[in-house]
């Protein structure tokens, strides 16, 4: 399981780097490449960070590529650090657990 979720982190690191190259030569933000012309309603961090994470559970590259480009990537690290949050209280209401045993239990993690 972390072998993908370093190799699914690393893809997108290289990918907004590249990205971000390209877009320094062109003179370009990314905010300004993800919306030429500003006709489309902007993608927000949450939409983003909810396409990332499907898109890498389900290993779709294209997916996670075109999510990866709808906001910076400090927004994009935000909204996944967000998703995890709401995910793990979630599922531990759930259960009717603290958050800590179940994101240690997620993560094969041996109990505190």
């Amino acid at each position: 399981m972390f072998d993908r979720v370093r190799k699914s982190w690393n893809t997108w690191r290289k990918k907004v780097a590249r990205r971000e190259e390209r877009l320094r030569e062109e003179g370009r933000s990314a905010r300004e490449a993800s919306h030429p012309g500003g006709e489309r309603r902007p993608h927000n961090l949450f939409e983003a960070a909810a396409t990332y994470i499907t898109a890498c559970v389900e290993d779709d590259q294209e997916r996670i590529d075109e999510a990866a480009g709808w906001v910076e990537p400090s927004a994009l690290v935000f909204g996944v650090n967000e998703l995890a949050c709401r995910a793990l209280i979630a599922l531990s209401r759930e259960r009717d657990e603290p958050p800590r045993v179940v994101a240690r239990r997620l993560l094969g993690l041996p109990a505190a």
